[in-house]
Protein backbone atom coordinates (compact mmCIF):
# COMPACT_ATOMS: atom_id res chain seq x y z
CA UNK A 1 0.00 0.00 0.00
CA UNK A 2 1.68 3.20 -1.26
CA UNK A 3 1.38 6.18 1.73
CA UNK A 4 -1.37 8.16 -0.24
CA UNK A 5 -3.89 5.29 0.58
CA UNK A 6 -2.57 4.91 3.62
CA UNK A 7 -3.12 8.10 4.68
CA UNK A 8 -6.69 8.13 3.19
CA UNK A 9 -7.37 4.71 5.58
CA UNK A 10 -5.93 7.03 8.53
CA UNK A 11 -8.28 9.45 7.91
CA UNK A 12 -11.64 7.17 7.72
CA UNK A 13 -9.79 5.53 11.20
CA UNK A 14 -12.30 6.27 14.44
CA UNK A 15 -12.60 5.27 17.62
CA UNK A 16 -16.42 4.91 18.89
CA UNK A 17 -17.49 3.73 21.89
CA UNK A 18 -19.92 3.56 25.23
CA UNK A 19 -18.27 6.05 27.69
CA UNK A 20 -18.27 7.63 31.18
CA UNK A 21 -16.00 9.91 33.10
CA UNK A 22 -13.91 7.33 33.89
CA UNK A 23 -14.73 4.21 31.88
CA UNK A 24 -15.16 2.98 28.33
CA UNK A 25 -16.45 0.05 27.31
CA UNK A 26 -15.17 -2.76 25.55
CA UNK A 27 -16.30 -6.13 23.87
CA UNK A 28 -15.53 -9.67 23.98
CA UNK A 29 -17.26 -13.01 23.37
CA UNK A 30 -16.17 -16.54 25.06
CA UNK A 31 -17.67 -19.62 25.76
CA UNK A 32 -20.27 -20.14 28.41
CA UNK A 33 -17.81 -21.60 30.89
CA UNK A 34 -15.20 -18.46 30.61
CA UNK A 35 -18.09 -15.54 30.34
CA UNK A 36 -19.65 -16.94 33.52
CA UNK A 37 -16.47 -17.07 35.87
CA UNK A 38 -15.85 -13.72 34.87
CA UNK A 39 -19.35 -12.24 35.48
CA UNK A 40 -19.11 -14.00 39.02
CA UNK A 41 -15.40 -12.89 39.79
CA UNK A 42 -15.77 -9.60 38.17
CA UNK A 43 -12.49 -10.32 36.20
CA UNK A 44 -11.28 -13.44 33.95
CA UNK A 45 -10.90 -16.14 36.13
CA UNK A 46 -8.63 -19.81 35.73
CA UNK A 47 -10.72 -20.63 32.78
CA UNK A 48 -9.30 -18.11 30.44
CA UNK A 49 -6.33 -18.12 29.07
CA UNK A 50 -3.80 -15.85 29.87
CA UNK A 51 -0.71 -17.49 27.48
CA UNK A 52 -3.13 -16.31 24.60
CA UNK A 53 -3.56 -12.31 23.05
CA UNK A 54 -6.81 -10.92 23.87
CA UNK A 55 -9.00 -8.66 21.39
CA UNK A 56 -10.78 -6.16 22.53
CA UNK A 57 -13.13 -3.97 20.64
CA UNK A 58 -14.74 -0.75 21.62
CA UNK A 59 -17.82 -1.18 18.85
CA UNK A 60 -20.62 -3.07 19.14
CA UNK A 61 -21.39 -4.26 15.47
CA UNK A 62 -17.70 -4.93 14.80
CA UNK A 63 -18.06 -7.32 17.78
CA UNK A 64 -21.25 -8.43 16.09
CA UNK A 65 -19.74 -9.25 12.86
CA UNK A 66 -16.62 -10.87 14.80
CA UNK A 67 -19.17 -13.08 17.10
CA UNK A 68 -21.97 -13.69 14.54
CA UNK A 69 -24.43 -11.89 16.66
CA UNK A 70 -22.88 -14.76 19.43
CA UNK A 71 -23.70 -17.84 16.89
CA UNK A 72 -20.73 -18.76 16.19
CA UNK A 73 -18.51 -21.64 18.25
CA UNK A 74 -16.42 -20.46 21.28
CA UNK A 75 -18.43 -17.19 21.17
CA UNK A 76 -21.46 -18.01 22.28
CA UNK A 77 -21.71 -15.56 25.04
CA UNK A 78 -21.01 -11.72 24.83
CA UNK A 79 -19.61 -9.75 27.62
CA UNK A 80 -19.68 -5.77 27.57
CA UNK A 81 -16.26 -4.57 29.91
CA UNK A 82 -16.42 -1.43 31.50
CA UNK A 83 -12.35 -1.05 31.87
CA UNK A 84 -10.78 2.35 33.08
CA UNK A 85 -10.57 4.91 30.13
CA UNK A 86 -6.72 5.59 31.46
CA UNK A 87 -6.22 2.16 30.85
CA UNK A 88 -7.56 2.62 27.22
CA UNK A 89 -5.88 5.52 26.78
CA UNK A 90 -2.70 4.10 27.74
CA UNK A 91 -3.44 0.70 25.59
CA UNK A 92 -3.78 2.80 22.32
CA UNK A 93 -1.33 5.13 22.85
CA UNK A 94 1.36 2.04 23.43
CA UNK A 95 -0.13 -0.73 20.27
CA UNK A 96 1.92 -1.74 17.34
CA UNK A 97 0.05 -1.67 14.53
CA UNK A 98 -0.17 -5.13 13.36
CA UNK A 99 0.69 -4.44 9.65
CA UNK A 100 3.59 -2.92 8.65
CA UNK A 101 3.20 0.75 7.12
CA UNK A 102 5.68 2.94 5.18
CA UNK A 103 3.99 6.12 6.53
CA UNK A 104 5.02 5.23 10.22
CA UNK A 105 8.28 6.59 8.99
CA UNK A 106 9.90 3.26 10.52
CA UNK A 107 11.98 0.40 8.77
CA UNK A 108 10.48 -2.71 8.26
CA UNK A 109 13.05 -4.04 10.53
CA UNK A 110 12.12 -2.05 13.14
CA UNK A 111 8.51 -2.90 12.89
CA UNK A 112 9.28 -6.27 13.47
CA UNK A 113 11.23 -5.61 16.36
CA UNK A 114 8.77 -3.82 17.54
CA UNK A 115 5.77 -6.30 17.32
CA UNK A 116 7.91 -9.07 19.00
CA UNK A 117 8.87 -6.80 21.99
CA UNK A 118 5.18 -5.05 22.37
CA UNK A 119 2.71 -6.62 24.51
CA UNK A 120 -0.31 -4.44 22.31
CA UNK A 121 -1.30 -4.82 19.40
CA UNK A 122 -3.71 -2.27 17.09
CA UNK A 123 -5.78 -3.19 14.20
CA UNK A 124 -8.26 -1.23 12.61
CA UNK A 125 -10.91 -3.12 10.52
CA UNK A 126 -14.11 -1.90 8.62
CA UNK A 127 -16.70 -1.20 10.62
CA UNK A 128 -19.49 -3.31 9.90
CA UNK A 129 -23.52 -2.09 9.82
CA UNK A 130 -26.35 -4.34 11.47
CA UNK A 131 -25.85 -6.36 8.29
CA UNK A 132 -22.53 -6.88 8.36
CA UNK A 133 -21.52 -4.43 5.45
CA UNK A 134 -18.61 -2.82 5.45
CA UNK A 135 -19.31 1.21 6.19
CA UNK A 136 -16.47 4.08 5.19
CA UNK A 137 -14.45 4.12 8.20
CA UNK A 138 -12.45 2.00 10.03
CA UNK A 139 -12.51 0.97 13.65
CA UNK A 140 -10.33 -0.34 16.40
CA UNK A 141 -9.56 -3.68 17.99
CA UNK A 142 -6.37 -3.80 20.75
CA UNK A 143 -4.63 -7.13 21.39
CA UNK A 144 -3.45 -7.79 24.95
CA UNK A 145 -0.96 -9.77 25.44
CA UNK A 146 1.75 -10.63 28.79
CA UNK A 147 2.25 -7.66 30.89
CA UNK A 148 -0.62 -6.07 29.43
CA UNK A 149 -3.16 -8.83 30.05
CA UNK A 150 -2.24 -8.86 33.19
CA UNK A 151 -2.87 -5.63 33.90
CA UNK A 152 -6.29 -5.78 32.08
CA UNK A 153 -7.40 -8.76 34.35
CA UNK A 154 -6.16 -7.79 37.40
CA UNK A 155 -5.86 -3.45 37.27
CA UNK A 156 -8.27 -2.23 34.18
CA UNK A 157 -11.57 -3.41 34.52
CA UNK A 158 -14.03 -1.96 37.07
CA UNK A 159 -17.28 -4.00 35.61
CA UNK A 160 -18.20 -7.23 33.96
CA UNK A 161 -21.74 -7.58 32.25
CA UNK A 162 -23.07 -10.30 30.33
CA UNK A 163 -25.03 -9.29 27.28
CA UNK A 164 -25.75 -12.35 25.13
CA UNK A 165 -29.43 -11.63 25.65
CA UNK A 166 -29.99 -8.29 24.19
CA UNK A 167 -27.26 -9.02 21.09
CA UNK A 168 -30.36 -12.11 20.69
CA UNK A 169 -33.02 -10.12 21.15
CA UNK A 170 -31.63 -7.42 18.79
CA UNK A 171 -30.75 -10.29 16.42
CA UNK A 172 -33.67 -11.54 16.52
CA UNK A 173 -35.52 -8.20 15.46
CA UNK A 174 -33.26 -7.60 12.62
CA UNK A 175 -33.83 -10.82 11.26
CA UNK A 176 -37.66 -10.03 11.19
CA UNK A 177 -37.49 -6.80 9.57
CA UNK A 178 -37.41 -4.34 12.67
CA UNK A 179 -35.58 -1.44 13.12
CA UNK A 180 -33.31 -1.72 15.79
CA UNK A 181 -31.03 1.14 15.22
CA UNK A 182 -32.57 3.13 18.49
CA UNK A 183 -31.94 -0.18 20.96
CA UNK A 184 -27.95 -0.31 19.64
CA UNK A 185 -25.74 0.97 22.14
CA UNK A 186 -24.94 4.72 21.97
CA UNK A 187 -22.01 4.89 21.07
CA UNK A 188 -19.47 8.33 20.50
CA UNK A 189 -16.34 9.61 19.34
CA UNK A 190 -13.56 8.99 21.78
CA UNK A 191 -10.65 11.15 21.77
CA UNK A 192 -7.50 9.25 23.40
CA UNK A 193 -6.68 11.59 26.31
CA UNK A 194 -9.48 14.36 26.12
CA UNK A 195 -10.91 14.37 29.27
CA UNK A 196 -14.71 16.29 28.04
CA UNK A 197 -14.78 13.86 25.05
Amino acid sequence: MDKENEDKNAARQEIRAVYTDGTIRVYQAYTKEIAEQAVHLGTFGSRFKMERMSWIKPSFLWMMYRCGWATKVGQERVLAIDIKRSAFDYIVNNAVVSSFQQSKGISYEEWQKQIKQSDIRCQWDPERDIWENPLNYRSIQLGLRGKALYQYVNDWIVEIEDITEYVKKLDEKKRNGEDILEELPKEKIYYIGKEDN
